[in-house]
């Protein structure tokens, strides 16, 4: 005999996420399985000698402040729009892109850093790694921008309120997931160069 389930307190309550909050968590997971690959891939190569020491850019110091900043202005355009302030959604989603494309800007002139330091994509594969790492996390963010842009859009025409969380919630937990990775990135380049 099977138990009758809907007698059961919370019975009806099924678990469940919006489909396209599942879809935006799948790949936040595919993203951190490809970086920890390659950080992992770092340390043993590192393991094998002939590793090259070299500073890592200030310009990465500088991008990490205006990353954290930028998923502040993120997490008040989603505050600001759970509370229906579309004004300020606007000016932050807004702040939120110009800060991300300076982020960018800073984290190509950290490969000009890089190259005035005689630290070069191809040779040694210290220096590779930095590229990569930083060439494969600036690709994620220009996905972010574009996503960005997206509820920005939403935004302007007033589809991103109260009622109406679902697109803000998603590229929240992606920016912020991004910011996070960037620091993640910084600090295991710091540590183990």
């Amino acid at each position: 005999m099977t138990p009758d389930l809907s007698m059961q307190p919370n019975a009806s309550k099924v678990l469940s996420m919006h489909p396209k909050k599942f879809a935006v968590w799948l790949f936040i997971i595919s993203i951190t399985m490809i970086f920890a690959a390659m950080t992992s891939a770092y340390i043993v190569k590192q393991a094998e000698g002939n590793w090259l020491i070299f500073d890592m850019p200030t310009a990465f110091l500088y991008t990490s402040g205006v990353i954290i900043l930028s998923s502040v202005t993120m997490q008040w355009a989603y505050l600001a729009a759970s509370r229906d302030n579309l004004g300020q959604v606007k000016w932050m989603m807004l702040l939120t892109v110009v800060l991300s494309i300076v982020f960018l800007f800073g984290q190509y002139y950290s490969w000009i850093e890089l190259v005035d330091s005689d630290v070069f994509f191809v040779g040694n594969p210290a220096g590779s790694f930095v590229y990569v790492f930083t060439g494969l996390h600036a690709f994620h963010l220009v996905s972010g921008i574009v996503f960005l842009i997206i509820v920005l859009s939403s935004a302007m025409k007033y589809k991103v309120h109260s009622k109406s969380l679902v697109q803000i919630e998603m590229c929240a937990t992606y920016w912020h997931f991004l910011g996070g990775l960037w620091l993640y990135l910084y600090l295991f380049l710091i540590l183990n160069n």
